[in-house]
């Protein structure tokens, strides 16, 4: 089982960030599927917290949207939504929050909410959900999402969810009180913020990806460490838990399992 595709690499680079024991707050799309793949492998004891209020979910398949009845039914407890956000994440209880994003900046910084002038935009996007408050409040965030121009952008039309901000002590300087985004994970590469500028350069290339890929798919004058990793391919059982989860999502849905 060696032959794997640029979206499992992504998922499966995801997912090993994530600690065995952390408390994560779940996005949905790619870093549900990240989450559940850690929980499935390496991290059995991860606890998975999604914004509808499920606390400790295990869905056997992946959800939806937040509100998909497999979270409750799996989940160790449930609590209102003010009680997720309030106790939670404003708490400082949140050790990692999993975001997936439409654009993201040099600087982490989120646009889930337009693309084009905010009054008369060329595409509106689902917007904000927990995303803005997740940004803010949890220990450290994990980005994921696909590597394009379209995606990687110089400017954001709309800032949804705050990274660094403009960089260096930005964030800071705006109270925030989380650690911000600490990677960014992509179908080719890892980003991790420069130290002292908080810039995003990759620090490792996924294998048989070039720096070439990388700058021709991005939106900014892209960087590299000066050591620059390759990220360890997909292993054979990491693989199998998320070709069998992604098989027993698309036989409860009706659809056709893999892509995001």
């Amino acid at each position: 089982m060696s032959a794997y595709s640029t979206n499992e690499m992504m998922t499966v680079a995801a997912a090993r960030r994530l600690g065995n024991g952390s408390v994560c707050f779940v996005g949905i799309g790619l870093p549900s599927k990240a989450a559940n793949l850690a929980r499935l492998t390496h991290a059995p004891e991860v606890v998975l917290i999604y914004e509808s209020g499920p606390i400790g979910a295990k869905p056997s398949v992946l959800p939806l949207s937040i509100g998909d009845g497999e979270l409750a039914e799996t989940a160790d407890t449930v609590v209102p939504t003010g009680e997720i956000f309030r106790y939670w994440l404003q708490g400082g209880r949140i050790d990692v929050g999993f975001l997936g994003a439409a654009q993201v900046d040099k600087y982490g910084n989120i646009n889930t909410t337009v693309i084009g002038d905010y009054h008369q935009p060329k595409v509106r996007l689902p917007g904000a959900g927990g995303a803005p408050e997740i940004a803010g409040s949890a220990k450290q965030v994990l980005i994921i999402l696909k590597q394009s121009h379209r995606t990687f952008v110089d400017k954001l039309a709309f800032i949804t969810s705050v990274g660094f901000g403009e960089g260096g002590d930005h964030r800071k300087q705006l109270g925030l009180p989380g650690k911000g985004p600490m990677a960014i994970i992509t179908d080719l590469c890892i980003m991790e913020p420069e130290e002292g500028t908080n810039e995003f350069i990759v620090t490792a290339l996924h294998p048989g990806v070039t720096r070439e890929q990388v700058v021709a798919n991005t939106g900014w004058a892209i960087r590299f460490a000066e050591t620059l990793g390759t990220t360890e391919a997909p292993r054979a059982d990491e693989l199998q838990a998320l070709r069998a989860l992604e098989a027993r999502t698309a036989a409860a849905h009706g659809q056709q399992g893999g892509e995001e």
